[in-house]
């Protein structure tokens, strides 16, 4: 008989990288990326499983911050990447950042 066992659960430390964070002070990025990490960890997401893909501008950082697989495109290309990433692998969970602040 084989037993599962439930993989261990993540806090949102476990989603954040050792990068300095390089936004202004007082900017909404910060709480983005503090709320994505909590609701990641919440919802019980595998960060061998996420990727997020960012474009230009202040949020393109964000995947930097990330302790999961990401990648920085070019402009305008985000939203059309992201889609060929899930469609190559539908078990991603793929998350698609935009935005200047």
């Amino acid at each position: 008989m084989n037993v599962v066992t439930p993989p261990e659960a993540l806090s949102p430390k476990d989603f954040a990288t050792d990068q300095e964070v390089r936004w202004c002070p007082g900017c909404g990025d910060y709480a983005i990326l503090k709320g994505v990490q909590k609701t990641l960890a919440d919802i019980g997401a595998r960060p061998e499983n996420t990727v997020f893909v960012s474009g230009i501008g202040c949020a393109a950082r964000f995947p930097y911050y990330m302790a999961t697989y990401g990648f920085h495109t070019i402009h305008g290309r985000a939203p059309a990447f992201a889609t060929g990433l899930k469609l190559a692998n539908p078990e991603l969970d793929v998350w698609l950042v935009s935005g200047d602040g």
